[in-house]
């Protein structure tokens, strides 16, 4: 593989499988946004692009086929298998039919997967990486982060270097669970009791900024981390 951090999607209901093969495929250089239900994987989809995207079939509010309809649409280009426990002739060959690389039935060896993640990434040309998002609509505010600056109406409040982190952590899983551990080393650069409550108490501050639109929350996980949740 090159040096490129290539992104994959991981769309899958089974928390437990989820959090294996992310921990898998990131011990292996690659960054996976996980995703637990297929709204949720579209509605990342459409946040951002990725390398590969890896969705399970039978999953709440949207199945993996129509998902699968909706990745060929925002990017026809990024290739997708299915992994899933339904094995049946005629779902493998609905699955091709959509477009997916391939097919893979629950269990099947991590070793394998992987194999099968580099082919297709071997066959994609070589790109530079995609420019990263500078800014995010959250509700009813705008956070421009290359600016340090979150704006509600005409009031806008200049933001510390690390709130910044904070809250672009916070956006680019928005209503997803952003585990405390990840985020404070992302932001720190080590995993630390002390900084976890030094990362709390911005996440406090953010909290206070965001309370004028009663649509947007930051909700604590126990013991895992925060959710920026913004209800349509």
């Amino acid at each position: 593989m090159s040096n490129i951090l290539h992104k994959i999607l991981l769309i899958e209901d089974d928390l437990s499988m989820g959090f294996l093969l992310t921990e898998f495929l990131e011990d292996q250089g690659f960054e996976v946004k996980l995703c637990r239900d297929g709204e949720s994987g579209y509605n990342a989809l459409k946040r951002q692009p990725y390398d590969v995207c890896l969705l399970d079939v039978m999953m709440p509010k949207m199945d993996g086929f129509t998902l699968a309809t909706h990745c060929k649409e925002l990017n026809p280009a990024m290739p997708f298998l299915f992994i899933t426990a339904r094995s049946l002739k005629e779902d493998k060959l609905k699955g091709f039919e959509l477009g997916a690389e391939d097919y893979i039935t629950k269990p099947f060896d991590e070793d394998e997967l992987l194999c099968r993640i580099k082919v297709l990434l071997r066959r994609q040309p070589q790109q530079l990486p995609a420019p990263q998002v500078q800014k995010f609509t959250i509700g009813t505010y705008v956070f421009d982060y290359s600016r340090q600056e979150l704006c509600y109406q005409d009031e806008t409040w200049r933001l510390t270097e690390t709130e910044s982190e904070v809250l672009k952590l916070l956006c680019q899983n928005q209503n997803q669970i952003l585990k405390r551990e990840d985020a404070v080393e992302k932001i720190y650069g080590k995993k630390d009791y002390f900084l976890g409550r030094s990362f709390d108490v911005f996440i406090s501050k953010l909290r206070k900024m965001l309370q004028n639109d009663p649509r947007i929350s930051i909700d604590n996980v126990f013991k895992v981390g925060f959710i920026l949740n913004v209800q349509s």
